[in-house]
């Protein structure tokens, strides 16, 4: 099994936290393993997403909730708008930036969304394979539509027919966004919550609104970059 890895090194003032995450080149599973006794409101029926396909007869805790766990841990301490110093490491590219504590945090939480094993963050595996840290919004709709419609080319190869239209993004999109508020209200429920953890699922809400709202205007905001194609 080959394994990449993804590493954060986040400091402010009073203190830092750092993660060093290992996926499954294969399958871009998280393979970190979670807390040994895991809290009660990461139980699948504890403000479970009403659009969630898991049955708690089968499984016991949230994946997504699971995985925010050292986020909660780390950044308790941490305000929505304290400024973080965050060095990130993929694929031996190191990256430095500051950013309000909130947009540094979310860039963390869309990885292990994705990695987690939920059902509806799972389409997003490819965007970690290629994480680009501390995405802007309009790098972040570029890598979206890239990724689908590269998923389509790949569907169509086996004979099906691809999805051009991008129905099946906004469909994807449309379920995170439900993931991603019903997430916020769970953190919300526990005791301690910082506002920089609520937040940075808030501004990862705000992403996943943009997706569909480009779908709409027909791309006309990128459109202008693939003349050179259209000849």
């Amino acid at each position: 099994m080959g394994v990449f890895k993804i590493e954060y090194l986040f400091s402010w003032s009073g203190g830092h936290a750092d993660f060093d995450f290992e996926f499954d080149k294969d399958s871009i599973a998280l393979l970190n393993e979670p807390p040994e006794e895991l809290p009660v409101w990461t139980q699948l029926d504890y403000c479970k997403c009403p659009n969630c396909p898991l049955d708690s007869n089968d499984v016991d805790y949230c994946p997504t909730a699971v995985s925010f766990i050292p986020v909660l841990e780390r950044f308790r301490n941490v305000d929505s708008s304290d400024e973080v110093e965050v060095q990130a490491t993929v694929a031996d590219r190191r990256i430095f930036m500051t950013a309000p504590a909130r947009r540094a945090i979310s860039s963390v939480v869309g990885l292990l969304f994705a990695t987690s094993g939920c059902p509806h963050t799972i389409y997003f595996r490819p965007m970690v394979r290629y994480h680009i840290p501390l995405a802007s919004e309009n790098e972040t709709i570029m890598r979206a539509m890239s990724m689908y419609s590269l998923a389509q080319y790949f569907k169509h190869k086996t004979g099906a027919p691809p999805d051009m239209d991008l129905v099946g993004l906004r469909k994807i999109y449309d379920e995170l966004q439900t993931v991603n508020m019903t997430m916020a209200e769970r953190l919300r429920s526990v005791e301690g919550t910082p506002s920089s953890s609520v937040n940075s699922l808030i501004l990862l809400d705000m992403y996943a609104k943009m997706v569909p709202k480009e779908i709409d205007n027909s791309l006309k905001d990128l459109a202008y970059l693939f003349q050179s194609f259209l000849h």
